[in-house]
């Protein structure tokens, strides 16, 4: 689905808020990333720095900060986990965020502890993606109400 102009997946769960998005992996774990709304808002990346593997990471909490043309962003997990793995490709190409938001510029991979509790408190059917995803975009002013 097109929302302000961003393709947003009606296949992945949103923590909307904060504009991050989990992908469920085979073997229990998930892949995160940064929305393409979010990053329509944010504006280019010139760096981005995940937490590294084995670190613990809380639903709501960093994962990692990207620097952005006036400032450093925290960006926040869509859940709690602890990180398997780091997208190592962006250390040298963080521009792969804006070009592939969903593919090539994710930023870790999570073993979820707590996913039973916390899927609850992400958007994941296509209704509540759209309606939650067009409120954030009209209070970020990308998109008329």
């Amino acid at each position: 689905m097109l929302i302000a102009g961003a393709e947003i997946p009606d296949a992945l769960w949103y923590w909307i808020d904060d504009q991050t998005w989990a992908m469920p992996l085979d073997g229990g774990g998930v892949r995160v990333g940064i929305t393409a709304l979010g990053l329509k808002a944010s504006g280019d990346i010139y760096m981005c720095r995940p937490k590294s593997v084995g670190s613990e990471v809380g639903q709501g909490r960093s994962i990692g900060v990207v620097e952005l043309s006036k400032s450093i962003v925290s960006v926040k997990s869509p859940l709690s986990g602890v990180v398997t793995r780091v997208n190592e490709a962006l250390e040298a190409r963080p521009e792969l965020v804006h070009q592939s938001p969903y593919d090539a510029g994710w930023l870790v991979e999570l073993a979820p502890s707590a996913l039973d509790d916390e899927r609850g408190r992400l958007a994941v059917d296509a209704q509540a993606i759209r309606e939650g995803m067009q409120r954030w975009a009209w209070l970020n002013q990308l998109e008329a109400a």
